[in-house]
């Protein structure tokens, strides 16, 4: 049996992390622009690397939130695929996962 209580403090944590990297993301998008030309295209840049920082920390949440989901539900740990359970080594290393190694 996998101890849910562990990894509901760690992927919380994560979660977290996840949450305050957006609000710096998107603290730094609200930026006005800079009036120079040459400037404005440097920050350009800038920004599409923050907004693909940004979809990388949406997309990540939404994994990490449905593995809390599936704690409150019973099912963490369970592979959604095949129902077999998932080894406690792939949970240390990828917690949120919803599959077993040999389903992922």
């Amino acid at each position: 049996m996998t101890d849910t209580s562990h990894y509901q403090v760690v992927l919380r944590a994560r979660l977290a992390e996840l949450t305050d990297r957006l609000i710096k993301v998107e603290t730094a998008l609200d930026q006005p622009s800079d009036p120079d030309v040459e400037e404005r295209a440097t920050e350009r840049e800038g920004d599409e690397v923050l907004e693909g920082l940004g979809t990388a920390a949406q997309f990540e949440i939404r994994i990490v939130e449905a593995a809390l989901a599936r704690i409150d539900a019973g099912t963490f740990g369970i592979c959604a695929a095949c129902g077999a359970p998932i080894s406690e080594d792939r949970l240390k290393l990828v917690p949120h996962a919803a599959r077993c190694r040999a389903c992922a």
